[in-house]
């Protein structure tokens, strides 16, 4: 089979693809034939290497994350045969591969009626937006701010929002030219994080106040949001895109405010069996049409560099599929 590793740190051309044999799944695996990998920006920081800072450490030969959808092919050991030709979906560290195997306690159930797009967000992608507006205890008639809203979580939890019963929900994003993207999926209201009065201009949409601010960008774009909210309000950092930890100052959270961490393999040990359940919850609304994600491009596997050059122009909308 073919799969892609990195020999050494650098930019996109380090990447490369191999050939390997397939897989065998251990005790509690699947291997998955694969149709189709969501790609993720995290990897474009691993591929760097140092130069990218402490967060994004990845010993060599590095291999790509992903979330893969396909078909069980074989189980390994103590796993029910009966999975053996369902289609799902999978958070995988080595998504890249033309077979791939995962854990099958974290299989996600791919609907018939959800497209590829959208089964590759029901890993990972959908749950880290559902479980950060929960964990930020979104409550109805709320005005969520979320940020990076045209990717692949944001756009997501855009709508999970709007399912969660938010009264007003604000989109911060880079660029003007997504604009019109992150309102066809729900937002109110959006700003553009890269220009110095985007504080401003949340201010007017919200003059209360936001009740509930979505993080995964860090740095100074998280202070100036803890300044954004209201009384009682709360952030929820799940991503540190910009590579620039900050100390949350805390007389900053005096005002009545506070600040929650989010992971999704913190929540999956913690919370098992919900966070299968909320799994199973958003495939239903995948298949009832509640919940869709745009496809930016769909690139071939063969060409692994052109992934992460995409990734980093950051001028994409919604997901990145690579196709083997």
């Amino acid at each position: 089979m073919r799969r892609v590793r990195y020999y050494e740190y650098g930019g996109p051309d380090v990447l490369t693809i191999e050939e390997a044999e397939v897989p065998v799944p251990g005790p509690g695996e699947v291997l998955l034939r694969t149709e189709a990998i969501g790609a993720n920006f995290v990897d474009t920081r691993m591929r760097r290497g140092p130069a990218a800072g402490p967060l994004f450490r990845r010993a060599l030969p590095g291999s790509l994350t992903g979330d893969v959808v396909g078909t069980v092919e074989t189980t390994g050991p103590g796993v029910d045969q009966g999975l053996i030709g369902r289609r799902v979906a999978a958070l995988s560290e080595d998504a890249f591969a033309e077979h791939v195997v995962t854990d099958a306690r974290w299989l996600a159930p791919v609907p018939d009626e959800v497209d590829l797009g959208m089964a590759s967000m029901l890993p990972m992608g959908a749950p880290v937006a559902l479980r950060a507006l929960r964990t930020g205890r979104l409550a109805e008639g709320e005005t969520v701010l979320v940020h990076s809203a045209a990717g692949g979580i944001g756009h997501l939890a855009l709508q999970l929002a709007r399912l969660l019963g938010a009264g007003k929900v604000i989109a911060a994003v880079g660029s003007p030219a997504k604009f019109d993207f992150v309102r066809s999926h729900g937002a109110d209201a959006v700003v553009d994080y890269a220009a110095d009065d985007w504080p401003e201009r949340v201010r007017e949409a919200a003059p209360g106040g936001v009740d509930l601010v979505l993080d995964s960008v860090g740095g100074q774009i998280l202070r100036q949001s803890l300044d954004l909210l209201a009384p009682f309000g709360r952030a929820v950092v799940y991503g540190v895109a910009g590579a620039e930890l900050l100390d949350v100052p805390v007389t900053s959270l005096f005002a009545l405010k506070s600040v929650a961490g989010f992971s999704l393999l913190a929540w999956r040990a913690a919370a098992p069996e919900q966070a299968r359940a909320e799994m199973t919850e958003l495939a239903g609304h995948a298949a009832a049409g509640r919940l869709r994600t745009a496809v930016h491009a769909r690139l071939p596997l063969a060409d692994p560099p052109a992934v992460h050059r995409l990734i980093e122009e950051r001028t994409h909308l919604g997901r990145i599929l690579v196709l083997p």
